[in-house]
C-alpha cells in the first residue's frame, strides 16, 4: 500500500516473529517485497486498533502520517475496524483517522496527528534553548537554519531556495545524525511556494530520501507558519503528490490524502 508513493507492508500480528528482522527482509527492494516501512496489526486495550510501524533498517518508529493513512485503509476494508472514524494506538499515542469511503473502497484518509511539541527536551534537541526555531547549525563548515518540531516524532526543517536531489542526500543523513540529535531525526528541505503552497523532501531517519512523508508534511506547515511564511492551512506537495495540513487554532493538525493498495500476496520466508 501506498500513501503518495510512501510505500508499506501490512501485515496481522503473529506470535514469536521479530518484526524488526522481518521489515528489514521484506522491504528490501532487491530481495524482498520493497518498502518504504512494515505496518504490523495489533489488537490494543485503550483504542480500536493498535499500529506498530518498523522501518526498512529494521527500528521500530513511534509514528508515520503516511503509515496510518494505509493502515486506517487496511483495517477498515478487511472489516477489522469497521468505523469510518476510528481510534488508533501508536506509541506517540492514540490518533484518530477519518476514512472516506466510495463504493466500498477507501479513497482517502484524514488524520488527527495530535499537536506539535517545541520543546527542545522533548524532541529531543540539545541545547539551551527552550525551543528550537530557525537556529543556526554548523554543518561541514557551513551554517544552516534549523527548526526543529515533534509530531509523532522529531522532525528538523530545512528552508531552501531549490530541492537539489544531490544536496538533500548529502546533507539529509548529516542533519539526521547530527550529535545534537541523541535519538536522531528525520529531515524534511521545504521550499515556499506561495502562502497556501510548498514542496518539501523528507529525508526519514532509518529510511532514506522517500517520495512522501506525512509527519514531515505536518512538521514542515507548521514551522512554515510559525516563521511567518505561510497561512495555517497548507497543500503539502511531495515527489509522489499533494497532501493537505490543517494546523487548527486549538493546536491540532489534521492530515489529508489519498491512499492506495497497489497489490496483495504471500511471500516464504
Amino acid at each position: 500500500m501506498h500513501g503518495l508513493g510512501n510505500d508499506f507492508i501490512v501485515i496481522e500480528a503473529r506470535e514469536n516473529v521479530d518484526y524488526s528482522e522481518l521489515a528489514i527482509k521484506l522491504c528490501d527492494r532487491h530481495f524482498g517485497i520493497g518498502a518504504d516501512g512494515l505496518l504490523v496489526v495489533e489488537p490494543s486495550g485503550i483504542a480500536d486498533i493498535r499500529m506498530r510501524i518498523f522501518n526498512a533498517d529494521g527500528s521500530e518508529a513511534e509514528m508515520c502520517g503516511n503509515g496510518s493513512r494505509c493502515f486506517a485503509k487496511y483495517v477498515y476494508e478487511r472489516g477489522i475496524v469497521k468505523k469510518e472514524k476510528m481510534a488508533v494506538e501508536t506509541l506517540a499515542g492514540v490518533i484518530m483517522p477519518e476514512v472516506f469511503v466510495e463504493n466500498g473502497k477507501v479513497e482517502s484518509v484524514k488524520v488527527y496527528m495530535g499537536s506539535p511539541i517545541f520543546e527542545a527536551n522533548k524532541i529531543p534537541v540539545k541545547t539551551d534553548k527552550q525551543k528550537f526555531i530557525n537556529e543556526p547549525v554548523k554543518i561541514d563548515g557551513k551554517v544552516y537554519k534549523l527548526t526543529s518540531i515533534r509530531v509523532g516524532v522529531p522532525h528538523t526543517i530545512v528552508f531552501v531556495k531549490s530541492l537539489d536531489e544531490n544536496m538533500i542526500k548529502e546533507l539529509g543523513p548529516k542533519i539526521e545524525k547530527s550529535s545534537i540529535f541523541p535519538q536522531g531525526t528525520n529531515v524534511d528541505f521545504v521550499k515556499v511556494e506561495d502562502k497556501e503552497n510548498i514542496s518539501v523532501r523528507t529525508w526519514e531517519r532509518g529510511v532514506g530520501l522517500t517520495l512522501a512523508c506525512g509527519s514531515g508534511a505536518c512538521a514542515s506547515a507548521v514551522a512554515s507558519a510559525v516563521l511567518g511564511k505561510t497561512e495555517r492551512n497548507v497543500n503539502v506537495h511531495f515527489k509522489g503528490g499533494k497532501l493537505l495540513v490543517e494546523w487548527l487554532d486549538d493546536n491540532s493538525i489534521y492530515l489529508s490524502g489519498s491512499v492506495e493498495e497497489v497489490f496483495r500476496g504471500e511471500i516464504e520466508l
